[in-house]
């Protein structure tokens, strides 16, 4: 059977979507998923409930686009709440320095170097914290998991798309959390 919503079949041992991630995640990160779901919760689901009563106040409800757009709004809300709550219980806050600093873990903000002399600042967050544009990758990457217990002047060798990328760690610092 063909259609737009088939996908091809993926060996569930060989698919990395399959991989467990990890449920770290930094005490600024938890922080800010608290105050999206406080938001979510007091701000956003009340005014939107308030919404679809008011549009559903109208009359038929079967051709109020306002009904319509704002109950499919309001459930979305509702799923992400439901998200934020069951993945804020599974989550393990990593809230102290490790004991050798010297080495990369998790948290760590990693100055490396290519073959071609350029530098990249990274950080090692956990998943719910990626952000591509402060070069924030998660600990579960390709990466990260290369980088992971080296220390300062370490080589590392990364598949990347283009081939194998080689990198020289050039600076290891972390941020206290408790500042």
């Amino acid at each position: 059977m063909k259609g737009r919503n088939m996908t091809r079949w993926r060996d569930p041992a060989k698919d990395p979507r399959q991989e467990p991630k990890s449920n770290l995640i930094t005490a600024e990160g938890a922080d800010r998923l608290r105050g999206i779901l406080d938001h979510l919760s007091r701000v956003k689901r009340p005014a939107l409930s308030a919404k679809v009563g008011e549009a559903a106040a109208l009359g038929d409800r079967s051709e109020n686009a306002d009904y319509t757009y704002n109950k499919k709004e309001l459930n979305r809300v509702i799923a992400r709440i439901r998200y934020l709550t069951k993945r804020l219980d599974e989550l393990q806050v990593v809230d102290r320095l490790p004991e050798d600093t010297d080495r990369i873990y998790f948290g760590a903000f990693v100055t490396l170097e290519d073959d071609d002399g350029e530098e990249m600042r990274i950080r090692l967050v956990g998943h719910d914290e990626t952000d591509t544009a402060k070069r924030w990758i998660s600990v579960d990457a390709p990466l990260a998991k290369a980088l992971l217990g080296k220390s300062l002047d370490d080589e590392v060798t990364v598949a990347a798309p283009g081939g194998e990328a080689t990198y020289v760690i050039t600076e290891i610092a972390y941020r206290d959390p408790q500042a």
